[in-house]
């Protein structure tokens, strides 16, 4: 029998800006979209630099994976998509601080631009449990 997924969505995170869902969870693997570093309440950005709204896209992952049923310790593999490779330490200590121990398998990639003019935008696959 295939596995059915099942869409994610938290009031903890923003609300997604198109016709997309949070996450969805497909058997044991949840796949999240990117979060970028907008308030859940309000839908704007929060802080000036990456380094700020990196923390606030992290906090928003996180609330994504628990509502998936998984966490951060659990991530496997994340996307980190910069405005600014200049930016890349100090998103890097942010993230560290969000990760510890558990070292996921990463890209990091330079973009054009990214929604609402975000300086940063998260995006991970994880295990469920």
């Amino acid at each position: 029998m295939a596995a059915r997924s099942k869409p994610v969505f938290t009031m903890e995170a923003p609300k997604p800006i198109g016709p997309y869902s949070q996450a969805m969870v497909i058997g044991e693997w949840v796949f999240c979209s990117g979060q970028i570093g907008a308030d859940p309440r309000s839908g704007e950005l929060v802080g000036k630099t990456a380094a700020e709204q990196a923390e606030r896209a992290l906090v928003n992952l996180h609330a994504v994976l628990k509502d998936a049923g998984s966490d951060m310790s659990h991530v496997v593999k994340v996307t980190l998509y910069l405005t600014n490779m200049r930016d890349f330490a100090a998103v890097n200590e942010v993230y560290a601080k969000h990760f510890g121990i558990s070292k996921p398998a990463r890209s990091t990639v330079e973009v054009s631009g990214l929604p609402k003019g975000a300086l940063v935008e998260i995006d991970a696959i994880a295990e469920v449990g």
